[in-house]
């Protein structure tokens, strides 16, 4: 039987401290949310739960990247995350535009498909989008307990008083609407797995894009690297999504109707998880350092296509999404995550532009399966018949199986993974139609007898994106690099430099 979790839940009209166990009802809700699969995890490494997913996936939607004529101007409104789930699978990631919520795109993006399924904000929602949404039929709104939508941290004085009157008028408006409806509306938090913490640590400074720089430059200290990242994006997060004042905090909830959390040791407990979902999203952002450092993703092979190029910052936050799939991973050695997005025609209502989410996915053993039913085995062992890989649905796989919307052939559709696709993925990449392939290519060119990546150096008819040196930095090295298969250049070794940096981190 699934493991169950308990939750941090506040309930329409609950009463005492807000915080719930898991009633009989809840305990099937939560055997979905918890695991794909009816078995515990015998893998290496915990795993996120699903709401926990969600959640992430929520608050790092609320930070794509914006052009300056996308930034709101109006102080008072936040810029909020939204993730739309439909029976534990995600239709859609959205943020707000420069003139509609995040929930009034859902509306829009989605309408009458919003009914059943399940909604995760950054924020709690106005109560323009809470009526929408409501009507919509939605099953359940979870937000994340900290400043809502309409800002209400405004001093009082002046036009900010003003708008904290607005701010205080929507949030009662808001809580009405939340009683006299059907649905859950709740804050829907999940204590972590123990270690997961320092597994996401320890898998994230051990990434690929990290794997790359240390194969290229055997004297960069990657893990000092990532340290850095880690802690500067901590600093950034922390700031944004929680409350360094407690008291204040403590205020804020009670104005969005939460007295229930500001009582100990449920306050305490609320603050802790919070920072540590923070951490956990530091980490893994970590994993993909920031362009500064002259590393991004660019195209292997020229082309004459007309389909635009996304910009790097942009990319890089595709590529984050993907990388926190993979911590919902069954693989018991290597997680890898998927997203594909697509440009659409439809006017730019969304916070992403002309983009919206084809489809995406993590490495998993085939749905309703048990754990013990299937090898755990991988490479290095002898055993072939006991090894995992003719068990495992792929990342690409599960995207493009469970995708939300069909991929458009007058449509550039685009795929990020955390890993090089396998020639097992690449011929349904190409089936499908996706034209765009956003990957590091640590393993291409590899035959590992269970699994190969040797045609994705010799594809051609998809334009591939890898994560390497900035053009710049590769043509003041020219003269001193050797040809990679797929017609990019670096120094000197590469099975040389990334087996040195292997055995670092073993070191």
């Amino acid at each position: 039987m699934a493991a169950t979790h308990h939750e941090y839940r506040l309930h329409p009209g609950t009463k005492g401290n807000g915080f719930t166990s898991n009633s009989q009802d809840d305990v099937s809700n939560m055997k979905e949310s918890s695991t794909q699969t009816e078995g515990k995890v015998q893998g290496h490494g915990p795993r996120l739960s699903k709401v926990n997913l969600f959640t992430l996936l929520s608050l790092w939607m609320e930070l794509f990247p914006k052009r300056e004529s996308q930034r709101q101007d109006n102080a008072s409104v936040q810029v909020t995350g939204l993730v739309v789930v439909h029976e534990q699978r995600i239709l859609g990631l959205h943020c707000s535009g420069t003139e509609l919520h995040a929930g009034q795109v859902a509306v829009i993006r989605h309408g009458p498909r919003l009914k059943g399924c399940d909604l995760y904000f950054s924020r709690k929602p106005c109560s323009t989008c809470l009526k929408m949404i409501i009507n919509a039929g939605v099953n359940r709104i979870s937000y994340w307990p900290a400043n809502a939508e309409i800002s209400l941290l405004c001093d009082g004085s002046g036009a900010a008083g003003s708008r904290l009157q607005e701010a205080m008028l929507d949030a009662a408006a808001a809580e009405r609407l939340k009683s006299s409806s059907r649905l859950h509306i709740c804050v829907l938090l999940q204590p972590l797995a123990n270690s997961m913490l320092q597994f996401v640590e320890e898998t994230a400074r051990n990434s690929d894009f990290l794997g790359r720089m240390a194969a290229d430059d055997p004297s960069l200290d990657v893990h000092e690297l990532f340290r850095k990242e880690r802690w500067r994006n901590w600093d950034s997060f922390s700031k944004k999504f929680v409350i360094d004042d407690a008291e204040v905090h403590r205020e804020l909830l009670s104005k969005m109707n939460l007295e229930n959390f500001c009582t100990e040791p449920y306050f305490s407990e609320l603050r802790q998880h919070m920072r540590d979902l923070i951490r956990i999203l530091a980490s893994v952002a970590a994993s993909v350092p920031v362009l500064e450092h002259n590393y991004g993703f660019y195209e292997t092979e020229p082309t004459t296509s007309k389909d635009r190029t996304l910009s790097q910052d942009i990319v890089r936050h595709c590529i984050i999404q993907a990388a926190v799939l993979a911590y919902r991973t069954e693989d018991p050695k290597v997680g890898v995550g998927t997203v594909i997005w697509a440009e659409g025609r439809l006017p730019q209502c969304d916070g992403t532009g002309s983009m919206y989410l084809v489809g995406c996915g993590y490495n998993a053993y085939p749905v309703g399966s048990q754990y013990a039913e299937f090898p755990q085995m991988d490479d290095k062992q002898e055993e072939r018949q006991r090894r995992k890989y003719r068990y495992i649905i792929h990342a690409e796989q599960n995207a493009l199986t469970f995708r939300s919307a069909d991929v458009k052939e007058d449509e550039n559709t685009m795929l990020f993974v955390t890993k090089c696709p396998c020639d097992e993925c690449l011929p349904l990449i190409h089936g499908t139609g996706i034209k765009q392939i956003y990957t590091t290519d640590l393993d291409s060119g590899k035959d590992k007898h269970d699994i190969s990546y040797l045609s994705f150096t010799r594809l051609r008819s998809i334009r591939k994106f890898i994560w390497q040196k900035s053009s710049l930095v590769q043509s003041a090295s020219e003269q001193t690099a050797t040809p990679l298969l797929n017609g990019c250049v670096k120094n000197r070794r590469d099975d040389d430099g990334a087996c040195q940096y292997n055995k670092r981190l073993k070191n």
